[in-house]
């Protein structure tokens, strides 16, 4: 069954470059029916966050009204970026099974390898700097959430 899925999400990610999308698909997977599904729409969408495995979990999300996928399992055509892994750990999905690993993506043309040299170091090292700058409020935010009496925790 597992590689059924997965098998579905690599012809996915092969029809999705016919589309004029890149070459990842992703499926959502709910008690062994399909929740949802996509193609990297990178490209056609101009976001350069519409990941396959970002659009399959907002999709899922959307039809499960929750924002949480806990009995949900991911099967994708490749191993998940830095961003689509931090993605699936907020999304707190079951279980992801892919088929082609990052180095077959580098491959490719898809190297993330520098995202994950860049995650280690210290904000001001990044080649994009991060700086911090002090503000007398900046923690109001924090405030205000930690005062509400009816929020949903995430």
């Amino acid at each position: 069954m597992h590689a059924d899925f997965l098998q579905q999400a690599i012809d996915l990610a092969t029809q999705n470059v016919a589309n004029g999308g890149g070459p990842f698909g992703a499926i959502v997977v709910k008690n062994q029916h399909i929740i949802a599904s996509s193609g990297n729409r990178v490209t056609p969408n101009l976001d350069p966050t519409a990941h396959a495995e970002i659009m399959a979990i907002r999709l899922a999300c959307q039809q499960l009204q929750d924002f949480q996928l806990t009995d949900c399992i991911l099967y994708t055509s490749c191993e998940p970026c830095p961003m689509c892994l931090g993605a699936i750990y907020w999304a707190r999905l079951k279980q992801v099974y892919y088929a082609c690993n990052r180095f077959d993506a580098a491959a490719a043309g898809f190297d993330d390898s520098f995202i994950y040299d860049e995650i280690p170091k210290s904000p001001v090292q990044r080649n994009i700097p991060m700086i911090y700058l002090h503000s007398e409020n900046a923690d109001s935010p924090f405030l205000a959430w930690r005062m509400l009496e009816n929020k949903l925790r995430y």
